[in-house]
């Protein structure tokens, strides 16, 4: 059963101490201590239990795309989106202090850092090995203290693990980032007109013609952006598809409310995920973006 007295001043992540998920916390919320969770489905029940305040989960990523686990984990949680993160990668070539780029032979990372540093392996002619995740590979090339082994990983991981930053910001593509959600056992729905707020959810449309298309209808009629619609199969079924949304407004302007009344004709599993402010990165990379 939850605890109900009042969560402690933490915040849980998936991965080790070093992860970017763990600076996207300590970035994020500076005066919340960090809770490392071996797997998302801890760093869940870490809040549904009440041993953490809060929870920062990655949910994709400009490069890698989708984390898939997530958006099967979140609906069934009871847990609400309360924000939004934009963690910006930035991979940093680590290895034990007297290694140097002469020495190293070898480089290990999470098969996704790896891909995104594709350059940096062919230029150096490193071995790429691949490992859990980007901060155990860290913890485990200062373990070692081999010179021939180099890892890929965070800042925040060389500082903890005591390793040398031989090469900074070593990803191919600068614009690598990964967009994190932060959630909480309780609600915390900002008052419309409160800034620009986004309203997450999931639904199932209906086994009809056309559904989706009707489902859809109403955003287009009344005049909603929507940023974000992706699906994916329930319990590896073919026939069973679940879709994962986020459209601009509050669930309690009007034009949004009809058009998820319009949409509820059409679809069966409604779940509003969350209704939260954007964060100020999606205005910052549309300029970016428009002076490019």
């Amino acid at each position: 059963m939850p605890s109900r007295r009042t969560p402690p001043p933490v915040i849980a992540f998936q991965g080790q101490p070093g992860a970017y998920s763990d600076l996207a916390c300590r970035d994020a919320y500076p005066r919340l201590r960090t809770l490392p969770c071996p797997t998302f489905e801890d760093a869940f029940a870490a809040v549904q239990t009440g041993r953490a305040r809060l929870a920062m989960i990655p949910i994709e990523n400009s490069s890698a795309g989708r984390v898939a686990d997530v958006h099967h984990l979140m609906p069934a949680s009871g847990l609400h989106i309360i924000g939004e993160y934009f963690q910006p990668v930035r991979h940093q070539l680590l290895a034990p202090p007297g290694a140097t780029l002469r020495t190293i032979r070898s480089v290990e990372s999470h098969v996704q850092a790896l891909d995104q540093c594709r350059g940096l392996a062919r230029r150096l002619k490193l071995k790429r090995i691949v490992a859990t995740d980007t901060a155990g590979s860290a913890a485990e090339v200062a373990r070692i203290g081999d010179p021939t082994r180099a890892a890929i990983a965070s800042a925040l991981a060389a500082r903890i693990y005591g390793l040398r930053i031989l090469l900074r910001d070593v990803e191919d593509n600068h614009h690598n980032t990964t967009r994190m959600v932060v959630l909480s056992r309780t609600p915390k729905v900002p008052r419309r007109g409160s800034g620009r707020i986004l309203t997450t959810f999931v639904f199932q449309v209906r086994n009809v013609p056309a559904a989706l298309y009707k489902a859809m209808g109403g955003f287009a009629t009344n005049g909603i952006n929507m940023t974000k619609l992706e699906s994916y199969m329930l319990e590896g079924r073919f026939t069973a598809t679940q879709f994962y949304a986020d459209v601009e407004g509050h669930p309690d302007d009007p034009p949004v409310a009809r058009a998820l009344e319009e949409l509820g004709f059409f679809s069966t599993e409604l779940h509003i995920l969350g209704a939260y402010k954007a964060s100020p990165y999606r205005t910052q990379a549309n300029k970016a973006g428009e002076e490019a």
